[in-house]
């Protein structure tokens, strides 16, 4: 489970992304990895970087012009990018060769760093809403491991280091439990149809406190659900 926010949004410098790519082969830009298309029902790989013994641009990233044309989508007078404002119309699919791309499945399935880290491990990648803290339980755990660490800092990066591993060590599977059972009960408010304040006083009502930022889960009511108890 995963904070919605742009730093886990970044792609692997390889990422299959239109907005990387030269309208003609070469240049300053990253090489790609392979890319995929369909045709006569069949799922065709294909290189984004020329083979190293290619007559005029061996080894050098395609292009998008070069790439459509193998795929049979170029046609005459496509321009890289819509004239400005240069702003694509959302319904729109092929008004520019980046769009076209963009659009394409392989390009579109493009996941993002963190995403490809997660699955390639064996795991199910779960992002969860943007500017909702009290759907986010990953807040409170901060929250504690930042307080561990500070209640063990002597000021030096050394001791940082060597207590980060103890911090994220120091809370107990259990504490990460009651946290989760609390964004439940937010869900169940919000699908119940309530307001935001109307839910917080429900959530409320089983034990929890007010936030008084709306992006920041309190450390202080963090570390209270790691004190023990005889409930989960």
């Amino acid at each position: 489970m995963v904070d919605n926010s742009q730093g886990h949004a970044a792609y692997a410098s390889d990422a299959l992304l239109a907005t990387k790519m030269n309208l003609n082969p070469g240049g300053a830009v990253p090489k790609l990895r392979d890319g995929w298309f369909m045709r006569d029902g069949c799922r065709i790989s294909q290189p984004m970087v020329f083979p190293t013994d290619h007559p005029t641009n061996a080894d050098q990233p395609k292009g998008i012009k070069q790439v459509l044309n193998e795929r049979g989508l170029w046609r005459q007078g496509l321009h890289l990018d819509c004239k400005k404002p240069k702003i694509c119309s959302i319904d729109s699919i092929d008004c520019c060769a980046r769009r076209l791309l963009s659009q394409q499945p392989d390009f579109l399935e493009q996941k993002s760093s963190v995403q490809e880290v997660i699955e390639a491990a064996g795991h199910l990648c779960i992002f969860l809403p943007k500017f909702h803290c009290e759907l986010n339980f990953i807040e409170f755990f901060w929250g504690a491991v930042k307080k561990y660490l500070r209640e063990h800092c002597d000021y030096t990066f050394e001791t940082l280091k060597a207590n980060l591993p103890k911090a994220l060590e120091s809370v107990q599977l259990g504490t990460i439990r009651k946290w989760e059972h609390r964004m439940i009960r937010w869900m169940e408010a919000y699908r119940d149809g309530k307001s935001a304040k109307d839910a917080q006083f429900d959530v409320k009502k089983y034990g929890s406190r007010q936030y008084t930022s709306h992006r920041k889960a309190l450390e202080s009511v963090a570390r209270r659900f790691d004190e023990p108890s005889s409930t989960n």
